[in-house]
């Protein structure tokens, strides 16, 4: 494996961020309960969805294109995971009262941001292949 490669490491935080992390932290909070993602089975499933495209991301080390392609696959879900959070945060019931948002709510912007990095990354792998291939 490379592990030397630093979107491996970007990968890796994502990874942690998803498949670890949300079983630590709550979503949200409010007067009644505190909800955590094993509350929420479609959360869960995507948390662990987009662990695992991480994970296949970091095997694809050889194709560099595929790897890109399961970031860009990994991004997406993270983006549908944060619309959800929002959409849930604008109709919880008994807003009137005072909630929390944990941390888990901004679990999916981490991912995000950590799988751009590492598709930036890549491509500048790639570029740099492509340029050594011209050279020769």
């Amino acid at each position: 494996m490379m592990l030397q490669r630093i979107q491996t490491i970007f990968m890796f935080v994502v990874i942690v961020t998803s498949g670890v992390v949300p079983f630590l932290v709550k979503l949200y909070a409010n007067a009644v309960a505190t909800i955590n993602v094993l509350d929420k089975p479609v959360v869960l499933a995507m948390y662990i969805i987009s662990a695992l495209l991480s994970v296949i991301a970091i095997l694809q080390f050889k194709d560099r294109k595929k790897q890109f392609v399961f970031n860009r696959l990994n991004m997406l879900l993270n983006l549908i995971i944060l619309g959800v959070f929002v959409y849930w945060s604008l109709t919880l019931s008994g807003e009137s009262q005072i909630s929390e948002k944990g941390i888990g709510m901004f679990l999916p912007i981490i991912s995000i941001v950590f799988l751009v990095l590492a598709n930036r990354a890549i491509k500048k792998d790639e570029d740099l292949v492509k340029s050594v291939d011209r050279l020769r």
